[in-house]
């Protein structure tokens, strides 16, 4: 049976942002949809798929040799990248985790780093956390991306090796703002949070809510000039 891959919006975003060419190294593979689907179309020659549990790799096993492709995806048990050499993977996949688990996968990895290998990571939470790690950690968010799921959000990012101008503090939980139609969308959703943050303090008289109400007032101000300038470009 030669099954065909249909990626979700959220794994076709991610799909995007991986260079053609590369040998991919998919952390937290699942089923290895996202692999399979690319091999599929001839956007990558072959992968690896690894995952922390052998239930998940079993599953990606099942869909590989469903799909006709033995022998084009190898397996692996492994904590993050920690059962693969540097020399086998020409990018990196990290998608469906939280962003401080992203950041402990890649601080086990520096290697990701010193050759430059491309990463594509798919962060579900913590997106502020993360964006603040790679900048203190010698990566550059080169791309960024937003796709809608339902009525869910996700955004992922290229990353590579490199110095970023330091992001202010909506930069880290938006990221750097773009004409992407999804974009105000994805702004009414922080600013929603940031508000609903706010209302919280509102009544609060530790002596730290005054500092984190000016915190949170400046970021509100930084996403509005954000949702008005993205207003601007839809024009």
């Amino acid at each position: 049976m030669n099954k065909k891959i249909e990626l979700s919006p959220r794994l076709r975003m991610v799909a995007g942002l991986v260079p053609p060419g590369s040998r991919l190294a998919d952390v937290g593979t699942d089923h290895a949809y996202l692999p399979a689907a690319l091999i599929q179309e001839g956007t990558i020659p072959a992968a690896i798929a690894a995952d922390l549990r052998q239930g998940p790799l079993n599953r990606a096993k099942t869909t590989v040799r469903e799909c006709e492709l033995t022998g084009k995806v190898a397996f692996r048990l492994c904590s993050g990248l920690e059962g693969i050499r540097p020399e086998e993977a020409d990018a990196v996949a990290i998608a469906g985790m939280g962003g401080e688990t992203i950041a402990e996968i890649l601080a086990a990895a520096p290697w990701t780093r010193e050759r430059d290998v491309p990463l594509v990571l798919q962060p579900m939470s913590s997106m502020d956390d993360l964006r603040l790690w790679l900048e203190r950690h010698g990566y550059a968010i080169v791309k960024e991306d937003l796709a809608r799921e339902g009525d869910v959000l996700y955004t992922a990012l290229l990353v590579r090796a490199g110095a970023m101008e330091p992001l202010t503090a909506a930069e880290r939980l938006a990221g750097k703002n773009t004409g992407h139609p999804l974009r105000g969308a994805w702004l009414d959703r922080w600013l929603d949070k940031t508000d609903r943050a706010l209302n919280g303090l509102a009544q609060s008289q530790k002596p730290e809510a005054a500092a984190r109400r000016e915190e949170l007032e400046q970021l509100e101000h930084e996403l509005r000039d954000m949702k008005k300038e993205w207003e601007t470009w839809q024009r």
